[in-house]
């Protein structure tokens, strides 16, 4: 319990407030005083008798006129600190109240451990105290801003300092903006209020995250910052740490560092810093706060400011989305300020991110490899631990299917130790498909398949190669780890090429593999990802082939001989970069681990070179007529009547492709559900030869070809009057 001594032992305005450091105590008092004393004067200045009420304050005055007496005022003003009862005790107490006798022993990010190793001098840690009551006192506010005579400026300024402190000439060394307050981030100045606004009138702030911590040094850490503990390390990334943490205990201490922390989602960077901290002596902190508080430069300055005061790491992990903006701390307009000598570490997921880094603030990057195959299936079988039982051959299958990291394993696993029963193969797939967070939006559309295997009419020789392709995706897990090819051919999936012209099933095809191997597949939007700028189409490449790395999925490539074709003789730039291009998208093709599926009219464009890295190359040729027979029966509706249909007379007559026949029967449909006037409640539609042949004649009519009255047969008359003007 306080006595009654300790309670007119006041600090601030309000009673009891005061810090856990005796030095901020101190002059914090020194500023509570002068304050006082400056309103006794204002009394006095203004020409108005000041009341018996210590809590009543002096009127306004005109602010131009009080500034042009303030020399003229000068000496009376000094005369009136030692003849005024009020002013005369407090002017004893500033000099009878001694500061502590020494600030050495004092807690590290404490107030008097800034004064004492920033050597800062009477005047910057009057300064300091006086940026820091403001916001520390809620009641300041009116005090200040009866002294600056002005009701509109409730926080403190350098012009206050100067009226307040008795050798006013020396606030000229704190008008500099890379005063040490300034420069490590214990106070601010904010210019931005006005355009014609003086660093004399700018607020003068200690942001109230420092403010806590030069009061409570030995206090919580702020809202969003979380302690990280030392965690041991694999074997291969011990001397990652070490080399780090030796680089990082020699970067000088006069600017912020920042420490590039490169690896794929989920990875094990928190292990690896905190392992780096750790070899150092240090504590380190991942922010855990809301993603918008990254947009705001100086609650960054105000973090690194904390963590320099407290001798700790700073950590981003969350490594920033191409498709969020600046909302990350690794551009340079959301950085903290370059002055504060925090230590930073930042997750980023590529090496290119880099480029938007200061150069001169960047330490050697820590590359955190992604986990192998091995090292996957043994994080799936200790993350469910005993749900893992009997699941060895999923687990396996799931470990190469999807390359996920350490942190993105344990988060699925926890979800699916929460199943009341053991998980199946298809819960392990399903809980894997909803992490994934590719980002093809703009550069892809996601395809729903259409087709089953029965619909795919091919010939024979098509129908193996189809069947192999089948085979060879569902192997991949055995002959890559189990037979040990996955090393020499760098754990590649499998590229195929569908060529034929329009309409003989080439899409059709890749929808059936879709559904048959349970893959996710995109559509690959080549008027998005071909760029006339130089440069863009590698970069629109790398976006996609990127998105699609961390779990296997089918590309399609449609009209792939825009993307994929001949390389050129150079003869300007622009060549030059279309062949590196396609060079490019040959080695990216080769490290895909997924299916690539390309889909040409024109086979004879494409480049060898690409060519002979295919794994498959399937000719799509048009349909001879048992199989367009089979096609006709094929596409004809489930709950349509095609009993009066002459399918063999249709498939000898027309060559068409699929496509086409597809297209045909579709118009033939709406024409009869048209005219048919049946009962709307039946379920049997009826297809007639009459609208199947005049279907026939409008679908060459849109390729222009005309064919003779004959080739109609029997039903010839049917086409009769039908020629498009």
């Amino acid at each position: 319990m306080k006595t009654a001594t300790q309670k007119k032992d006041f600090v601030t305005f309000s009673p009891d407030l005061r810090g856990e450091d005796p030095c901020a105590n101190y002059w914090m008092r020194q500023v509570t005083f002068r304050l006082r004393r400056e309103v006794c004067w204002c009394w006095q200045e203004r020409g108005t008798q000041a009341p018996r009420s210590l809590a009543a304050l002096p009127p306004f005055s005109d602010k131009a006129a009080t500034s042009l007496d303030v020399s003229r005022f000068w000496l009376e003003k000094q005369d009136f600190y030692a003849s005024d009862p009020t002013a005369k005790y407090l002017t004893e107490q500033l000099t009878a109240i001694p500061p502590p006798a020494t600030q050495k022993g004092s807690v590290r990010g404490s107030f008097g451990w800034v004064v004492s190793e920033l050597e800062l001098d009477e005047v910057a840690t009057f300064v300091l105290a006086l940026s820091l009551v403001a916001g520390f006192d809620g009641s300041m506010g009116s005090v200040i801003a009866t002294c600056l005579n002005d009701q509109t400026r409730t926080q403190p300024n350098l012009a206050l300092a100067q009226k307040l402190w008795d050798r006013p000439e020396e606030l000229l060394s704190i008008a500099d903006t890379f005063h040490p307050l300034f420069r490590y981030g214990l106070a601010t100045h904010n210019l931005h209020r006005s355009a014609t606004e003086t660093v004399w009138d700018a607020p003068l702030v200690t942001p109230s995250l420092v403010a806590r911590q030069l009061l409570s040094p030995a206090g919580e850490l702020p809202h969003g910052l979380v302690p990280m503990q030392g965690k041991d390390v694999a074997e291969h990334l011990v001397e990652t740490v070490r080399l780090a943490a030796l680089r990082l205990a020699t970067a000088g201490e006069k600017n912020l560092a920042l420490i590039p922390v490169i690896g794929p989602k989920g990875c094990a960077r928190s292990e690896i810093v905190a392992a780096i901290a750790d070899f150092n002596g240090k504590d380190v902190v991942d922010f855990q706060g809301e993603a918008a508080s990254l947009e705001d430069g100086d609650y960054l300055s105000s973090i690194a400011t904390v963590c320099w005061l407290r001798d700790t790491y700073l950590f981003f992990s969350h490594e920033p989305a191409a498709s969020t903006g600046n909302k990350h701390p690794s551009s340079r307009q959301n950085l903290p300020a370059h002055t504060i000598p925090a230590k930073v570490f930042l997750a980023i997921g590529e090496r290119d991110q880099l480029a938007q880094l200061p150069a001169n603030l960047l330490l050697p990057a820590v590359q955190v490899r992604p986990s192998t195959y091995e090292e996957r299936v043994k994080l799936w079988q200790e993350y469910l631990g005993l749900k893992a039982k009997g699941l060895d051959s999923v687990i396996a299958e799931t470990a190469r299917r999807f390359r996920f990291e350490k942190e993105t394993i344990r988060v699925v696993s926890e979800g699916l130790k929460r199943l009341p029963k053991a998980p199946r193969a298809a819960d392990l797939v399903a809980a894997c498909r909803a992490e994934l967070d590719s980002d093809l939006s703009e550069l892809a559309s996601r395809v729903a398949p259409r087709f089953g295997d029965e619909e795919l009419i091919l010939p024979h020789k098509q129908r193996l190669q189809f069947q192999e392709i089948v085979k060879g995706m569902e192997s991949l897990t055995e002959v890559h780890y189990v037979w040990g090819t996955g090393k020499v051919w760098n754990e590649g999936g499998i590229a195929v090429l569908f060529a034929g012209p329009p309409g003989t099933g080439k899409t059709m095809a890749a929808e059936i593999l879709a559904a048959k191997l349970d893959l996710p597949m995109y559509r690959i939007d080549l008027s998005q990802v071909v760029n006339k700028y130089i440069g863009e189409t590698e970069k629109n490449l790398k976006r996609v082939f990127d998105a699609a790395d961390q779990s296997d999925m089918i590309l399609f490539f449609d009209e792939a001989d825009s993307l994929f074709g001949r390389r050129t003789e150079v003869s300007d730039a622009h060549d030059r970069y279309a062949n590196l291009e396609v060079s490019y998208l040959l080695e990216r093709m080769e490290r895909f681990k997924g299916l690539a599926i390309l889909a040409t009219n024109r086979k004879k464009d494409l480049d060898e070179a690409f060519l002979r890295r295919l794994r498959y190359i399937i000719d799509f040729p048009l349909p001879e007529m048992k199989e367009r027979e089979r096609i006709w029966r094929q596409v004809i509706p489930e709950h349509a009547d095609s009993s009066e249909l002459d399918f063999t007379f249709l498939a000898e007559r027309f060559p068409l492709a699929g496509g086409n026949i597809r297209s045909i029967v579709f118009n033939a449909c709406l024409q009869c559900a048209d005219d048919s006037g049946q009962a709307a409640d039946d379920r049997k539609r009826s297809l007639t030869m009459k609208q199947i042949v005049v279907a026939v004649k409008r679908e060459y009519d849109k390729v222009n070809r005309k064919l003779p009255p004959q080739q109609y047969g029997a039903y010839a008359k049917l086409v009769e009057g039908l020629e498009l003007e």
